[in-house]
């Protein structure tokens, strides 16, 4: 009978254990659940703040375009260069989701030889005609084709789907475009406002930041206290070469400047790059 006893507490202290290791298992697989699904969450409401932004900059570009197109139709030639850098950095604040169109980013945005002659329009077509030739007659239709384009981008621009790899891939893809064009000055290259477009692109890859920082910050404190520096250095330089509440021509900026700018590029794109595989690790 004693062996009996001991043998059925050892089977009930088995069972007892074995409902307790399935306990905590099933509890483990919760929590890992919730986490799951609070990241989700969170990421949710990132993507949904950073369409809420990037709409907000495309609205703002439609009104300053509008405003724009009309001096140029105008033949207000001076208020239509004054109006041509700060109505394009609304743009491309917004880049990541405007490219999304493929068809309307060249209409609005192309550069001298991206399309071919017959095709081009567009803001770059309509600095052209400013800057290098002085004048606004006969750009009264690229005027109006550019208005047109950019009512559409902001028709299409509700349908885009924001996910977290367009916000990370974003945010280097601004910064490379400052690297290969707005540090060359090919960008504007018959205005040289090229600054607007700079601030405004690290401007926008900034705010993807701001948006992924919490997550950032609760994985890798050291990397996003790297990259808000970083972001720092770059707004430093960029103050330098201020000019009332724009900026100066790019061609007012020394070779060393310009250097000094381009390295601060490379410096914030290496850390900035990171962030996908720090907020996507488990």
């Amino acid at each position: 009978m004693k062996l009996l006893k001991v043998s059925g507490i050892l089977l009930l202290s088995s069972s007892l254990l074995f409902g307790c290791a399935n306990t905590d298992k099933t509890a483990s697989t919760e929590k890992v659940k919730e986490a799951k699904n609070t990241a989700s969450n969170a990421l949710d409401e990132i993507t949904k703040a950073y369409r809420e932004y990037a709409i907000g900059e495309i609205e703002e570009f439609v009104k300053a375009t509008e405003a724009f197109t009309t001096a140029v139709k105008n033949g207000e030639i001076d208020k239509a260069k004054a109006l041509y850098g700060p109505a394009r950095m609304h743009y491309e604040r917004a880049e990541p989701i405007a490219e999304v169109f493929g068809d309307l980013d060249p209409k609005i945005d192309a550069r001298a030889g991206d399309v071919p002659e017959a095709e081009w329009g567009g803001y770059h077509r309509i600095e052209k005609g400013l800057w290098e030739e002085n004048t606004t007659k006969g750009y009264e239709q690229y005027a109006d084709q550019l208005m047109k384009d950019v009512n559409l981008l902001r028709a299409k621009v509700d349908t885009v789907k924001v996910t977290p790899d367009l916000l990370i891939t974003g945010a280097v893809d601004l910064l490379n475009e400052v690297s290969t064009s707005k540090v060359t000055g090919e960008e504007d290259r018959y205005s040289h406002t090229d600054l607007y477009d700079f601030a405004a692109n690290v401007e926008g890859a900034e705010k993807i930041y701001q948006l992924l920082n919490p997550e950032l910050t609760k994985k890798d404190n050291e990397l996003s206290k790297e990259i808000q520096t970083r972001f720092d250095e770059i707004y430093l330089l960029l103050n330098q070469q201020k000019s009332g509440d724009g900026y100066k021509l790019y061609t007012e900026l020394t070779e060393a400047q310009v250097k000094e700018l381009s390295q601060a590029i490379d410096a914030l794109a290496e850390p900035l790059s990171q962030i996908g595989m720090v907020t996507e690790a488990s």
